[in-house]
């Protein structure tokens, strides 16, 4: 059944239906739309991303005799490039060991294949195959309405495949559009067009789009290309004038006719990464217009939101994004709760260091928290699903610089040295999710940088989420936090989508009086002052999400759970064939 919307339907307070979007419940495009056809995936993106859409069309299975040639060379160039992973040198190692005293030695790498398919098949599969994310659940699109007074304002995404409960509470992004009835702006790195306008109701689906990107020559002819069957779809090539930068920016501006909504999140605009992913949003009020002739100061929030986005998307300095710009002048923003942290290109001297990256973090954490007692205790967490190059050792950025950063509270000149747990997925992560080794494909980590950085990965914990039923869901979202010792509260929580990276956080130049930041990015920053509280108290059981609560729905278990000595990080371009994953392939990356 097709479910229309009236103008009438739409026209409602921030207590109705325009407050949230999910309200309609399940609503299918109908299947012989003149705007937009339905469309196989297709494959966007990096490296990575192009290796996890090639295995899905084309899966490599697992044969436990590995008689081939091609694999048994795979096989070695295999065993011979994750050698030396091992965590055996981590200080916290010798916990490890001790925990074990007593028990068998794991079994070789060689083990009876019949044992590793009698594990897997433990695991929860993909309930679609390889076409996951093409046949969804029916009762996918049902309503989900978070409650009305929701504190944070701060979600996950559906994730197919889980217990109805764990989506109970979450957003998708057929629900996120489907209220929008005026022009759209999209700012990303991913674009599929087609799949895109496909979320709207058909009769919606020739409302002007802007889609800001970083694309440039093959990727922009591609990207050119993709709209070509829609007129009403424009682009902003976003200015990425330094060496390796990209425009990593996941960001809505969705309007209605009685005001506007910002969405910052950190799903690309492509099919799989809104189904067996775990990804996270921030949505806005709906900020509503002021009335003609109110000052210019007018709408402003406590954390300064207004003034921040204007600069960020001034910082495009771009013809096509004007009229947004002097829309947004228009609405009252005053009721945002977070502060915005960007990131722009470019080389920024004085005062301008604390406009974007993570000095912006820095300063904002001297500003508006305090510090703690015993804050040495209180471990620094970070989450992401790409990691760039650190340097030869923690010293060059990661703790002279970033760690800097993360562990500020308060304008004390006190920086102690708390723990630091950093969360990626490890190879046995990816094999058991529900996508199986393709979820790789969105966690770009590379041989080549991780063989450079051996020292980071005794930082390295698991992707566990429990907590919120994702724990086979891969994470592409990136968050930061400060947890107590106990890990029941939370000084602060970012979430962004900055990866672990010099290039999307910046990094210190010229004897640190200055700061290179090469690409795009967006965040919000929750701090306990601005909700009137000391802290945050961290939400146990985060699904079902049907009351309101004062707790803050962290999307993965704490305490995190360190690597093992058995463990690796998952790299994506070297092929992993001694098991098989939750759809009895390998990875053979080509």
């Amino acid at each position: 059944m097709i479910v229309k919307l009236t103008t009438m339907g739409l026209l409602l307070s921030e207590m109705s239906q325009a407050s949230h979007p999910l309200l309609f419940g399940k609503v299918k495009p109908e299947p012989k739309s003149d705007t937009v056809t339905a469309a196989p995936p297709i494959s966007i993106g990096s490296e990575a991303r192009h290796a996890a859409h090639a295995s899905q069309l084309k899966p490599v299975k697992y044969d436990s005799n590995q008689s081939s040639p091609f694999l048994a060379g795979k096989r070695k160039k295999d065993e011979d490039s994750i050698s030396g992973w091992a965590l055996s040198d981590s200080d916290d190692d010798d916990k490890d060991k001790g925990q074990s005293s007593g028990q068998k030695d794991p079994p070789p790498k060689r083990s009876n294949p019949k044992l590793k398919k009698a594990k897997v098949e433990e695991r929860p599969p993909s309930p679609h195959g390889r076409t996951y994310y093409i046949d969804e659940p029916d009762d996918f699109f049902e309503t989900s309405v978070p409650p009305v007074n929701d504190t944070y304002r701060f979600y996950l995404n559906k994730v197919t495949g889980l217990e109805k409960r764990y989506n109970t509470g979450a957003l998708h992004i057929k629900g996120e559009l489907i209220l929008s009835l005026n022009p759209l702006s999209f700012f990303n790195y991913c674009f599929d067009i087609a799949w895109m306008l496909q979320q709207y109701p058909p009769e919606f689906r020739d409302k002007p789009v802007l889609i800001v990107h970083g694309d440039k020559r093959e990727a922009k002819a591609r990207l050119l290309q993709q709209a070509q069957p829609y007129s009403q779809v424009r682009f902003c090539q976003a200015k990425l004038d330094i060496a390796f930068g990209t425009h990593h920016t996941k960001m809505m501006l969705l309007w209605y006719e009685e005001g506007f909504r910002v969405v910052i999140l950190t799903s690309n605009m492509i099919r799989a990464d809104w189904y067996q992913k775990t990804q996270g949003l921030w949505m806005s009020p709906l900020y509503l217009r002021l009335p003609k002739g109110s000052p210019e100061t007018a709408g402003e929030s406590p954390t300064l939101f207004k003034r921040d986005l204007l600069e960020y998307l001034g910082a495009y300095r771009a013809p096509e994004i004007t009229d947004w710009i002097q829309r947004i002048r228009e609405h009252d923003l005053s009721e945002t709760r977070v502060y915005l942290i960007g990131s722009t290109p470019g080389r920024y001297l004085g005062s301008d260091m604390e406009r974007w990256g993570h000095l912006r973090l820095r300063k904002l954490l001297r500003d508006h928290t305090r510090p703690i007692p015993n804050e040495e205790k209180w471990p620094v967490i970070g989450q992401f699903s790409s990691i760039g190059s650190m340097g030869l050792d923690k010293t060059k950025w990661l703790a002279g610089e970033f760690q800097c950063t993360l562990t500020t509270l308060g304008k004390s000149s006190l920086r102690p040295d708390p723990p630091m747990h950093l969360i990626y997925p490890s190879v046995d992560d990816v094999r058991t999710s529900l996508e199986g080794y393709p979820a790789g494909g969105s966690l770009p980590y590379s041989i080549q940088t991780a063989q450079k950085q051996i020292w980071l990965h005794s930082y390295f914990h698991r992707w566990q989420a429990e907590t919120t039923g994702r724990s086979h869901a891969m994470p592409h979202i990136k968050t930061y936090m400060r947890a107590s010792p106990d890990f029941t509260q939370l000084a602060w929580f970012l979430v962004t989508s900055a990866n672990l990276s010099k290039a999307a956080w910046g990094a210190l130049e010229k004897n640190n009086t200055q700061v290179m930041v090469r690409s795009y990015e967006l965040g919000v920053l929750y701090v306990p002052s601005a909700f009137s509280m000391s802290t945050f108290p961290v939400q146990m059981d985060v699904f079902p999400a049907t009351t309101p609560s004062t707790s803050f729905p962290v999307p993965f278990d704490l305490p995190p759970k360190r690597y093992s000595s058995k463990d690796q990080p998952w790299m994506w371009n070297i092929p992993y064939t001694q098991a098989p994953d939750t759809h009895g392939n390998i990875w053979v990356p080509s």
